[in-house]
């Protein structure tokens, strides 16, 4: 067991036949005990120090700890999201895909009904054109015939009897 500042200047020894000067061993002592005190003293301060520095050695490498974990939870968080939006950036350009071709498709279906339709109003169109024209010449034919002159001549005599029955 160390020896205490107590101990020191409790120690009492065996005197001999012209033994030390007790004043200048009492000094000597003295000095020896505050300089024991303050060794002591110091060795606590640092003992209360080093636990201090362990206790946040301690923290800080829990804290080390909880960091590392949460950049790697952070980390797989990370890839995780990048993956998601991977995945559905492709769903997306999957569906866009297919909506630009259901797009097209319904497109050219229009297309080729409009075409079809454009078609049947052309030959329509013919066929009436023809029509119209065969209408108009059996028109003309009928003008340009003698008949006409006939009927003519006929209405004209009719009016002029009209004409003399009213008029005496």
């Amino acid at each position: 067991m160390p020896l205490t500042p107590l101990d020191i200047h409790n120690k009492e020894f065996t005197r001999g036949f012209r033994g030390y000067d007790e004043d200048e061993v009492n000094e000597f002592l003295d000095q020896v005990i505050k300089d024991y005190e303050m060794v002591i003293r110091e060795k606590k301060e640092l003992y209360d120090r080093v636990n201090e520095l362990e206790e946040k050695l301690d923290h800080f490498s829990n804290l080390e700890t909880t960091l590392n974990k949460s950049i790697f939870v952070a980390q797989e968080t990370a890839e995780e999201v990048k993956r998601s939006a991977d995945k559905e950036a492709k769903l997306i350009i999957k569906e866009s895909e297919k909506n630009a071709d259901r797009i097209i498709n319904e497109a050219l279906a229009k297309s080729r009904k409009i075409a079809l339709e454009i078609e049947e109003l052309k030959k329509q169109s013919k066929v009436y054109r023809t029509r119209f024209k065969m209408l108009l010449q059996a028109q003309l034919e009928m003008l340009s015939g003698d008949e006409w002159d006939d009927l003519s001549k006929g209405l004209e005599e009719e009016t002029e009897e009209s004409y003399e029955s009213v008029n005496p």
